[in-house]
């Protein structure tokens, strides 16, 4: 009987033991509710828990059968923009001090701390290497002092993190570090032509992990020539460096391929840099959307690119009588203004008769308003009353031809289009539109 206690004692004691937590406090605390933790894995992500967070602080409960990796917590929505990686081995707990303008700081957790000391001293060292460049007349011998800091800070980092996760990082992430002392363009080019010497894009650990599309991303829209060039000729040097990170990543998986050509999409955008995004999504991510069936992200990206600022507005055709009209044909005005709405929307019901009273005297504005309706009678109804108008109509609602072609998921929704229908402002209701228009007369 003894006996039998003390085994289910002991096998009570191993499963506390087996349970890890993360836990910790978030800064301020009247911003962060609730906080959820995915494993990553190549090309996707699975949950694993999820907690709220109570006065700024939380504690959340590691399954026992949790596998070891990088895991991402997100705090708030969206989660692309809301999220940060740790490291969890499953063998010790994580707790951090998480404050909006500084992320995460960890005070338990020898993975995640050794791994964030080693990316901040880094940063520390190579700043000096650019002060020396930025310093005129400065001596060699600080230069190798520098890099023999370098030397020493790498193999310090590498041999303290060994048999840990984080050594997969360290290692891959050693940075080039001359022999002697080099000129700033040869210390660019060579850093540029090292840069992927370490990493293994094979290595499973770091397809686990954000790792190597940052590292991707930061070649291909950092290591650009010295000196301040154009936005055309930034493009072109951004297209070249997406070309050749091709060698190193053409036998991955089709899926993980598809999402780090994805985030590299998704950076284009952000900079702003059409070009870029096209390159990206005709040479390489369309095809890979249609291998890995990403159909919904496909979808996404297409309507991005006939709707973006800049874009040709996709044409419209309506009655108005027994006149088949087009939006291409309309002429004689300066702008135009697109609203997608619904006769039944109670937002549209109060916009567009402020807007209509705003723009009735404005005769170089034209408003073409499109119904999303299930049927005419409501629209006819409510359409009378805004004469000053161009009216048309979709049936099908959210399903219509126009709400799939504009990508419209909320009513009102508004576009502002220039004398030649080109797409110059997407404004949030109908006080925006008056003060974008305003800003341009």
């Amino acid at each position: 009987m003894k006996n039998i206690v003390f085994a289910v004692i002991a096998l009570f004691t191993f499963n506390l033991s087996a349970q890890h937590t993360i836990s910790g406090t978030f800064t301020p605390a009247e911003d962060y509710t609730w906080l959820i933790a995915y494993r990553l894995k190549p090309g996707s992500q699975v949950y694993v828990a999820d907690t709220s967070i109570r006065n700024g602080k939380f504690t959340m409960n590691i399954p026992e059968d949790a596998l070891p990796g990088t895991y991402r917590l997100v705090y708030a929505v969206p989660q692309k923009e809301y999220n940060f990686d740790v490291i969890y081995n499953g063998k010790e707990n994580i707790e951090f001090e998480f404050d909006s303008d500084n992320g995460a700081s960890y005070i338990t957790s020898q993975e995640n701390v050794l791994l964030h000391t080693y990316l901040k001293r880094l940063s520390e060292v190579e700043q000096e290497i650019i002060e020396y460049y930025n310093t005129q007349g400065a001596k060699e011998k600080t230069f190798d002092n520098i890099t023999q800091r370098l030397i020493s800070f790498q193999n310090n980092f590498e041999a303290k993190s060994e048999g840990l996760l984080a050594h997969h990082f360290i290692t891959s992430n050693k940075p080039y570090i001359p022999q002697k002392t080099e000129a700033v363009e040869d210390y660019v080019s060579h850093k540029k032509e090292h840069y992927f010497d370490t990493i293994d894009f094979q290595n499973s650990v770091l397809q686990s992990s954000a790792f190597l599309t940052d590292k991707v991303a930061n070649y291909v829209f950092t290591a650009l020539p010295l000196g301040l060039i154009s936005k055309e000729q930034t493009e072109e040097e951004v297209i070249k460096n997406t070309v050749a990170i091709e060698k190193f990543i053409h036998n991955l998986d089709p899926d993980f391929k598809f999402h780090m050509y994805n985030d590299l999409w998704d950076y284009a955008v952000a900079y702003d840099y059409n070009k870029v995004s096209d390159y990206i999504y005709n040479s390489s991510l369309k095809a890979l959307a249609t291998e890995t069936n990403n159909v919904e992200i496909k979808k996404t990206i297409e309507a991005h690119n006939r709707l973006r600022l800049g874009a040709l507005a996709p044409e419209i055709v309506w009655k108005k009588g027994k006149e088949l009209k087009k939006l291409s044909d309309l002429e004689d005005a300066m702008n135009y203004v697109l609203i997608f709405w619904s006769s039944t929307c109670g937002h549209c019901l109060k916009e567009l008769p402020a807007l209509h009273k705003e723009l009735k005297d404005k005769t170089n504005i034209k408003v073409i308003a499109v119904g999303l309706e299930d049927d005419t009678v409501n629209w006819k109804k409510e359409s009378s009353k805004l004469n000053g108008f161009e009216q048309a109509i979709s049936l099908g609602k959210w399903d219509s031809e126009y709400a799939d072609l504009y990508d419209i998921h909320a009513t009102p929704t508004y576009y502002v289009l220039d004398k030649e229908k080109r797409i110059i402002a997407k404004p949030e209701d109908d006080k925006a539109v008056i003060e974008f228009l305003e800003k341009i007369y």
